[in-house]
């Protein structure tokens, strides 16, 4: 059997190592840093993310990144861009290249595309005397540290670096722009993530679907209401639709003697909570966990019902 404290020794190396370039690269951060946030914030197009290789499977993450986050851009394959893809990069965009050398053969075109037709290009590379940070408007240049390999010729810390250098680019960007989760949100419907960042109004019952009743509605009438919408609840509202209380399974308890003989106005629970439509259902669902209650009404800033929140929906959403 192996010696499993090698693999661990490896393993705490690479990182270690890793580590110490990624100070670097924090520390050496400056101008064209903010350059080419600025450059990509003028743009009115997309950003353009080109690699080769390892920098490939990079510039692909960090384009993603940027989608998500509220900045449009999509990656393009330099051997592609070649061979017709050049055509997915016109002006309004900007190109951000990244090649561990900058000698990169197959970004030649690329390069020589964003010249021909004055697309702003960011470059990204180890080499500041390289064909691509020469070319580029704005020339980033990754701190010289060795790879975490034995050998030192497998890509490892140089990626590392250019991955977290993208990482910093898409979160200025999402700072200067105020994104929100609720943006993010848009941009991830699917998922855990999706169902967290969820709202209210994505959640809630609306329409016809509402159990409400007036404050005049006899008990007998209420009851009914109460078991056609199958929530166990009812909302008292004025003719306006502004919630004035609640009736719930506690309160036909508390009145059982002589039920049949009331209108719902004395019977309910009055300024029963409620949430708006805007918030996040994680928040609902939070509430509802604090006051150990199983719905919400959902009004508008008036007190106005928009709809209805219970707790099972919050649940087969993912939350929870």
């Amino acid at each position: 059997m192996a010696d499993t404290s090698k693999f661990l020794d490896a393993a705490r190396r690479v990182i270690r190592i890793e580590a110490n370039a990624l100070t670097l690269l924090a520390d050496g951060i400056g101008d064209p840093f903010g350059d080419a946030v600025q450059m990509i914030l003028d743009a009115p197009g997309r950003i353009i993310v080109c690699g080769m290789g390892k920098s490939g499977h990079v510039a692909r993450k960090i384009a993603a990144t940027f989608a998500s986050t509220g900045t449009p851009a999509h990656f393009v394959h330099p051997a592609e861009a070649s061979h017709g893809d050049l055509g997915m990069m016109a002006k309004g965009d900007v190109a951000l290249v990244l090649s561990n050398s900058g000698e990169t053969p197959e970004l030649a075109d690329v390069i020589a595309h964003t010249r021909r037709f004055g697309i702003p290009m960011i470059g990204v590379a180890s080499n500041a005397t390289s064909t691509l940070l020469t070319q580029s408007d704005v020339a980033i240049v990754l701190p010289l540290a060795k790879e975490a390999c034995g050998t030192g010729v497998v890509p490892t810390t140089s990626t590392t670096m250019t991955l977290a250098l993208g990482d910093a680019l898409a979160v200025a960007l999402m700072e200067y722009r105020d994104f929100t989760p609720a943006n993010f949100r848009d941009f991830h419907p699917g998922g855990k993530l999706g169902a967290r960042l969820s709202k209210v109004r994505d959640l809630m019952h609306k329409g016809d679907a509402l159990p409400l009743v007036h404050p005049t509605t006899h008990m007998g009438d209420v009851l009914l209401e109460i078991s056609r919408k199958g929530f166990g609840v009812v909302g008292v509202v004025d003719p306006d639709t502004k919630l004035q209380g609640i009736i719930t399974d506690g309160d036909l308890r508390r009145h059982m003697d002589g039920l049949l003989d009331l209108d719902a106005d004395a019977v309910q629970t009055v300024g029963p909570t409620t949430i708006l439509a805007d918030a996040l259902a994680e928040e609902a669902l939070g509430i509802m966990n604090a006051r150990k209650i199983t719905c919400l009404f959902v009004t508008d800033a008036n007190g106005r019902v928009e709809g209805f929140l219970h707790i099972h929906d919050c649940l087969r959403a993912g939350l929870g």
